[in-house]
């Protein structure tokens, strides 16, 4: 039975020359090789930026004057040079393809600024939304504590409301005095007229 399961062992995993020509597995704890690629590969942000200057330019009085100054001189050149140096007869249609192709570049290359522009807008626009809820929230928290200190102030006693209550404190316990009938008596000592001092209590 042994020599049995050593052959089929043999047989399920071959060694020497047959295993070596096996194509091994990939491993998960290494990064696969790079791909080649047909397409050339190139930096999106510096094709963005890219468009965006050449959108801004289209968006020019400059690029108008010299686009007119270029038409111009074209149209008098094939009309007005000799006929063996003009290369592009009338009706210019190599005129006409040229202004095409440039249309057909200008229009996608706005629309990739214009779509920066409007990424730009939008993270502007999230800022702002949660700088403003930010200022929401410190401005309701600052009305609640100016809420909680007027309502605590309202409860603390002032020097006013004291010594106005001290005031009819005094007035009743001179009423009550008065009533009792004792009308010449000073309800605190401290009302007492000071003596000047050196001189004793009775002077009789």
């Amino acid at each position: 039975m042994a020599p049995e399961r050593e052959t089929a062992t043999r047989e399920r995993n071959p060694a020497g020359a047959t295993a070596a020509g096996r194509p091994r597995a990939a491993r998960l704890d290494q990064p696969r090789p790079p791909r080649r690629r047909i397409l050339p590969e190139w930096d999106p942000e510096a094709f963005g930026r890219l468009s965006e200057k050449i959108a801004r330019f289209l968006g020019t009085g400059r690029f108008i004057v010299w686009m007119t100054v270029v038409i111009i001189l074209w149209v008098v050149w094939n009309v007005a040079a000799p006929r063996h140096l003009r290369f592009d007869q009338y009706p210019f249609i190599f005129l006409t393809l040229m202004l095409s192709l440039q249309a057909s570049y200008a229009a996608p290359l706005i629309l990739l600024a214009q779509n920066r522009q409007d990424d730009r807008d939008r993270v502007n626009l999230e800022q702002d939304r949660k700088q403003n809820e930010r200022s929401i929230a410190d401005t309701e928290y600052l009305t609640r504590e100016v809420a909680a200190l007027r309502t605590g102030l309202g409860e603390v006693a002032t020097r006013d409301w004291i010594r106005s209550e001290l005031q009819d404190l005094v007035k009743e316990l001179e009423e009550r005095r008065r009533h009792d009938g004792h009308p010449g008596q000073v309800v605190f000592p401290a009302e007492r007229t000071e003596r000047p001092p050196g001189r004793d209590t009775d002077d009789r």
